[in-house]
């Protein structure tokens, strides 16, 4: 198979444009993460992002501190990189007047407060659609804009308790357990920015803007791969570790050295597996040669990988199989990761000016266009940077700016 070269891929890219949605203008206001992330991905994209926030910082500010005068959620995790910030207290009126102009030259809203805050502060969808009636708005919480439930307060680890996701995670004899990274939050972003992206095309070929919702229980019931489907027919999924349910073997194995993740979902894949472990005889044993035996003698399908693979160096193994066409992978630290090859020949990892002067290595974007390439433009900017600028832009001179500051409004 023919591998493109990176430079064959961005043999067309364009370097006038940040990327492919250079011209959309997004007010963000926004906290902590899955707001932060939408704005993220849409500002990765290209849009002009103004995160608005409370000109003493939102909350991802004042977490422990991992990089030097921010904390680690904040700035070295990049959720408002490639953006401009804007400081306002909108429970001022002076503050929401200012908010509203902004949404007056914009295209996009994001949000992420509790459903009616905004709309009490006097920013909410409908006085927001008042000055601008086109205006793509996009809430994001934890249960939603209305349900019995849209009340309630909502974190990443709620919305995988809830949704029967955290039921599922961990060993298959022990307690449930949250995921590792903010899944939720993540996904709750990621389906708001897809959702900005799907109204703005309907009010470019409409005129007509609309309120989008998007909740982390929401989003994490979709992306579970049907199981909600399945439960709802009486069929629930069993916890079940590293393991599934449809193929065997798929499972995490010592090797000396390490641990390697094994996917075999194909019967050709097991032909190959045992020829490599020096088993040939197992590939049409009873109980091993089609996938449906090796499902029911998941027991004996596993002990016959750990015996061979514990005696074999987590590198060789992994090469071995490999280079057979079987589907693994050693498994690695994020550490491991960050010194990949392929992880940097990706620009996964992107060194960035942050706002203090220092250099960091920001993960970058995720999807890869060859006319219009992404990359991390710049780091998250300090609180109101951008301030004065994006006054001045709306028509505030020195002295309105001043009245301003001085009520305490920016």
């Amino acid at each position: 198979m023919r591998r493109v070269d990176k430079a064959e891929f961005y043999r067309n890219a364009r370097t006038d444009l940040p990327g492919p949605m250079a011209g959309v203008r997004v007010l963000e206001a926004t906290t902590s993460w899955a707001g932060p992330m939408a704005g993220c991905i849409l500002a990765d994209l290209g849009a002009e992002v103004i995160k608005c926030e409370m000109p003493t910082g939102e909350m991802s500010r004042h977490m422990p501190v991992k990089v030097p005068g921010t904390s680690l959620a904040f700035l070295n995790q990049a959720a408002n990189r490639n953006k401009r910030s804007l400081s306002l207290d909108l429970r001022l009126p002076e503050a929401i007047e200012v908010f509203l102009d902004l949404v007056a030259v914009s295209d996009i809203v994001v949000e992420n407060f509790l459903p009616g805050t905004l709309a009490r502060w006097g920013v909410g969808y409908e006085q927001c659609r008042a000055v601008k009636e086109d205006i793509v708005y996009v809430s994001i919480s934890g249960w939603g804009q209305f349900g019995p439930e849209s009340h309630r307060a909502g974190y990443d680890p709620i919305a995988q308790a809830a949704s029967g996701w955290m039921a599922l995670n961990g060993p298959a004899d022990g307690a449930p357990s949250k995921g590792p990274t903010y899944l939720c939050d993540d996904l709750a972003g990621l389906h708001g920015a897809i959702g900005a992206m799907a109204a703005l095309h309907h009010r470019d070929r409409t005129g007509e803007g609309q309120h989008v919702d998007a909740s982390l229980l929401d989003a994490v019931l979709f992306q579970s791969n049907g199981y909600l489907t399945l439960a709802a027919m009486g069929d629930p999924t069993p916890r079940m570790g590293s393991e599934v349910t449809i193929t065997c073997p798929v499972n995490t194995y010592a090797c000396d050295g390490g641990f390697m993740f094994l996917a075999v979902a194909l019967d050709a894949h097991w032909a190959k597996l045992c020829e490599v472990m020096g088993r040939p005889e197992l590939t049409d044993a009873p109980g091993f040669a089609t996938n449906a035996e090796r499902c029911a003698n998941r027991v004996a399908v596993n002990a016959a990988v750990s015996d061979w693979s514990i005696r074999h160096p987590v590198d060789e193994v992994v090469a071995r199989l490999g280079a057979a066409g079987v589907a693994v992978a050693k498994v690695e630290s994020y550490e491991d990761a960050a010194r990949n090859p392929h992880v940097l020949e990706r620009d996964m990892l992107q060194d960035t000016v942050l706002e203090d002067g220092s250099v960091a290595p920001l993960t970058g974007p995720a999807v890869k266009f060859s006319r219009t390439p992404t990359r991390v433009r710049h780091g998250s900017p300090a609180i109101g940077a951008d301030t004065d600028a994006l006054l001045a832009e709306l028509g505030r001179d020195g002295e309105a700016i001043a009245a301003l500051r001085a009520r305490g409004a920016v």
